[in-house]
């Protein structure tokens, strides 16, 4: 019988399920844009086919970056996680400037809305998908701690959202007939999509350039390591950690009393390793022996 789905794959199948939603969203939101002439209904197309690329990208990245350490990248290719999301951040913010064009054009050159029951059905219906599959890959995101399916999750909820506004829209236009509503929500559209798009930006960019871990974390960390403090290990300095993709990187220097073996501080530090992987699963620790007397400062806590 085959085993439970190990991370990459669970990663793995919620992006496939991103990209074929996505790939369907695009179709009916086109259709119904072409035959409704809405700018809103298209920039919800817009929208769904940034989504689609990000997708993607977030497809190929969870697969390379779960992939084991090789000759050329030895410390693995978490990262490749936060670099997609940052990507897929620019296609936000890229997909936000096109339908505020869309809609500054329509604003000034006016138009028509036709056939909004149409146009309706087909929002109300994208919406529910998008809320759907935005909650999978959130479940999935907790599970797997993805960067890549936190951003593709949150690219789903913000479209999910741009549909149910197209879809206040048209309902305001049909009813009073006010043209204007239409290009008006477009512009709001892309100004929500470029909030979730530089909100993104700034997590991705913050992993990448290796940002302590949150507090609560690094105290879970110090109250493990402290733990250990007794008897054979007299002290600790230089602890550090840092987010790379869904894993986490910690080191620090150990001290041991002067008449501790080699052995045993080998053995003390693979149990402290142990205990930090119990805290923060997911976690690789490098541990640095040291003998006692050999304190430097701990400038960093």
């Amino acid at each position: 019988m085959p085993g439970p789905p190990t991370i990459a794959s669970r990663k793995s199948r919620a992006a496939v399920v991103s990209i074929a939603s996505n790939t369907a969203l695009i179709v009916i939101k086109a259709v119904a844009g072409a035959l409704t002439g809405s700018v809103a209904i298209l920039s919800d197309a817009i929208q769904s086919s940034m989504d689609l690329l990000a997708s993607l990208i977030t497809f190929f990245s969870v697969r390379k970056a779960d992939a084991p350490p090789d000759a050329g990248h030895r410390y693995g290719h978490e990262k490749l996680e936060d670099l997609s999301a940052g990507i897929e951040a620019l296609l936000l913010l890229a997909g936000a400037a096109v339908i505020a064009v869309q809609a500054i054009r329509r604003l000034l050159d006016g138009g028509h809305v036709e056939q909004i029951g149409v146009g309706m059905a087909v929002i109300a219906i994208a919406a529910a998908v998008n809320v759907v599959v935005s909650a999978h890959l959130g479940r999935v995101a907790r599970l797997t701690e993805s960067a890549a399916l936190v951003a593709d999750a949150a690219h789903l909820r913000t479209d999910a959202l741009v549909s149910l506004g197209v879809l206040g829209s048209l309902v305001v236009v049909r009813v009073t007939g006010a043209e204007w509503v239409d290009p008006a929500v477009g512009i709001a559209v892309a100004g929500a999509i470029s909030f979730t798009g530089v909100r993104i930006l700034v997590g991705s960019g913050r992993r990448l350039i290796d940002e302590a871990l949150p507090e609560d974390e690094l105290e879970a960390l110090r109250a493990v390591v402290e733990g250990f403090l007794g008897g054979q290990v007299v002290g600790y300095h230089d602890l550090r950690a840092r987010h790379a993709g869904n894993h986490h990187q910690v080191d620090l220097h150990l001290q041991f009393t002067a008449d501790t073996s080699l052995e045993d501080a080998h053995a003390l530090s693979h149990r402290l390793q142990d205990a930090i992987r119990a805290e923060l699963p997911g976690t690789t620790a490098l541990i640095h022996l040291e003998p006692e007397g050999s304190v430097r400062p701990d400038r960093f806590g």
